[in-house]
């Protein structure tokens, strides 16, 4: 599946498709991240521990890790429209099995097979976005799509909490099966039905997209993200615990938090997606530093609900902004691979939601109890600062690329 840039308009306005796009990445990203204030009432219905309730969150993000190459790979021939149609569809479908079962193992299931849904759809999502714009404006069209997710924790993820609070966990899921719906209706009057190649050409070949994964740069900016959102997994799927047990605060403070976290991660990849394309080196040396010293300071403040609120927010909004330059990166890292630059990403993203709360789980039994999870986010963005450090000129590298569209075709001593 491929697209051709068809002379976007000059304006700054984005294409009407992107807005469709990104609200069916709201529906799946409410779903992605719902799970934060539903596992306490998941594990009391399913009879198992919170512990195994959390390995929901990375069974969705395994799925997501391997089923984004393989649905890029198959979609590469197929016209976009139908497979995101397609995605959205199945993604629905495994919520409304999920939301009737009474077995935590069926539940498991379902979850891995809506991620390879999601998978699918943000990988071919993603290159679509950047397709649809000019080449030096790849960062602002992430930011709109990503911007379905942020708003999903805004208003989604909080309103699944009530909502599971209210009604139980089992109507949460109801609801996202039921918002996929006008999801797919969106997609499929707003995205063009016929496969267009790309300008003057066929395109490069599976084996040629695969082989930019020998790149170390884009390899680089793809460990970096992926430890960022193990970071950011680790901290936010635990949050729920830390709002009741160690804050002290109701159940419905959970929302609250969410919400905090939501509204941050919206401004962080607001900005982010302002600086991303010619300045992502301000982005990354300011944001990673204070987001290595803010999971540390949430997790010795969390026992105080001003500060707790607080830094939820910061955190949100930093942990946001690092990752979606570092995606932006990658995407700018893999321009010769205009199929799979997408399923890159998306792997990337997920082997961190995959790897980031399993680490975090390990926590919970140890002294650390609860803001075991906070501590264990504080190590991970520690281990990606000591590698990005001797390698922060290549990491932020790609003003110029930005210019011509291509970050591949510039040297780098890291090719």
């Amino acid at each position: 599946m491929t697209f051709s840039r068809l002379s976007p308009p000059r304006s700054h306005s984005m294409p009407l498709p992107l807005y469709l796009l990104a609200l069916a990445v709201f529906a799946m990203g409410t779903s992605e991240f719902m799970l934060a204030g539903l596992l306490p009432d998941i594990a009391s219905d399913l009879d198992v521990t919170v512990g195994t309730a959390g390995m929901l969150t990375p069974a969705f993000a395994l799925g997501m890790t391997v089923g984004a190459p393989l649905m890029a790979v198959l979609a590469r021939s197929r016209p976009a429209r139908s497979g995101l149609v397609g995605c959205v569809l199945a993604f629905s479908a495994a919520h409304a099995v999920g939301a009737a079962t009474s077995t935590f193992w069926v539940l498991f299931a379902t979850r891995v097979v809506a991620a390879a849904a999601n998978a699918g759809f943000l990988a071919v999502a993603l290159t679509s976005a950047a397709a649809l714009v000019p080449a030096d404006r790849k960062g602002r069209a992430l930011t709109l799509l990503l911007s379905g997710t942020t708003v999903a924790t805004i208003a989604g993820v909080p309103g699944g909490s009530v909502l599971g609070t209210l009604l139980g966990w089992r109507a949460t899921f109801w609801a996202v099966a039921a918002l996929c719906l006008p999801a797919a209706l969106g997609v499929l009057t707003g995205i063009p039905a016929r496969r267009v190649p790309k300008e003057g050409a066929d395109g490069p070949t599976l084996r040629a997209e695969l082989a930019q994964l020998r790149s170390p740069r884009l390899l680089l900016v793809m460990l970096l993200g992926a430890l960022v959102n193990a970071a950011t997994f680790a901290g936010f799927t635990f949050l729920a615990p830390v709002v009741t047990d160690t804050a002290g605060l109701g159940e419905l403070w959970i929302s609250v938090v969410l919400v905090l976290f939501g509204i941050g991660s919206f401004a962080g990849v607001t900005v982010a997606g302002r600086l991303s394309d010619q300045h992502p080196g301000p982005v990354l040396a300011v944001g990673g530093p204070l987001l290595l010293i803010g999971w540390p300071a949430l997790a010795l403040l969390a026992d105080q609900p001003v500060a707790l609120l607080t830094l939820v927010f910061v955190q949100g909004a930093l942990s946001f902004a690092l990752g979606s330059t570092l995606i932006t990166r990658v995407l700018y890292e893999a321009g010769k691979a205009p199929t799979m630059a997408g399923s890159y990403a998306t792997a990337a993203l997920n082997v961190g939601a995959a790897v980031g709360p399993l680490i975090a789980a390990t926590t919970l039994n140890t002294e650390a109890g609860d803001l075991g999870p906070l501590w264990a986010s504080g190590l991970l963005v520690a281990v990606a600062s000591l590698i990005a450090f001797p390698l922060r000129n290549a990491v932020a590298a790609g003003r110029a690329a930005t210019r011509c569209g291509d970050v591949s075709e510039r040297p780098s001593s890291l090719r």
